[in-house]
């Protein structure tokens, strides 16, 4: 009987402190969008090749058929791109965790993003983070599951993603308009009105 030809041997760096596997998820638990394998490889300077067959084996595992445990979520590939989601199975308790969330104060972050968002909206998170000066990426994800903000198209000149106010915001504040908003005085220091705000989002275009 013929033996059957063994396949390639899986590179050991794949697996290892700072290999690809680590770098994958960590890529992986950030984006906000699906991202494709050709993305994934520039990132980590790997072929298309190897990232494939690691995100296939990521999938395994987080599903339990390689033979560990299964987790709480899932590697999926939809529209043509690869992103972590929570398992449906969970879907209650992840409503429940974000719903009761919803009782808890913003911080000082999230009201910063969000009175730049206010003033300046559509914004994008890379104008919001150059006037705030740090990373806002999850704090705008905290201020989209709590129906603060949401999506309002693509920028036109870069593609990314603009934010905006909702209704809700309007409910919450208890105001008619956004015109009835207050200064900013209070939320952004150094930048007391929407002229100084608005500058401030020239500087930093998305």
């Amino acid at each position: 009987m013929t033996e059957p030809t063994p396949g390639p041997a899986p590179d050991p760096g794949d697996r290892g402190p700072g290999g690809l596997r680590e770098q994958l998820e960590a890529v992986l638990m950030v984006v906000d969008e699906p991202v494709t394998a050709a993305q994934l490889a520039e990132a980590t300077g790997a072929d298309v090749e190897r990232v494939a067959r690691e995100l296939a084996s990521l999938v395994r595992d987080y599903d339990g058929t390689a033979g560990g445990p299964r987790r709480g979520f899932e590697l999926r590939e939809l529209a043509g791109g690869w992103r972590v989601y929570s398992r449906p199975a969970h879907a209650d308790v992840v409503e429940r965790f974000i719903v009761e969330g919803q009782t808890a104060r913003l911080t000082q972050a999230a009201l910063e993003t969000l009175a730049v968002v206010a003033y300046l909206q559509p914004v994008t998170r890379s104008r919001v983070a150059g006037i705030r000066g740090v990373n806002s990426d999850s704090v705008m994800r905290t201020l989209v599951s709590r129906g603060l903000v949401d999506e309002a198209g693509a920028d036109p000149q870069t593609g990314a993603v603009l934010y905006r106010t909702t209704g809700y915001l309007l409910e919450t504040l208890g105001v008619d308009s956004l015109d009835e908003l207050p200064r900013l005085s209070e939320h952004l220091p150094g930048l007391g009105d929407l002229d100084g705000l608005a500058e401030a989002g020239e500087r930093y275009p998305g």
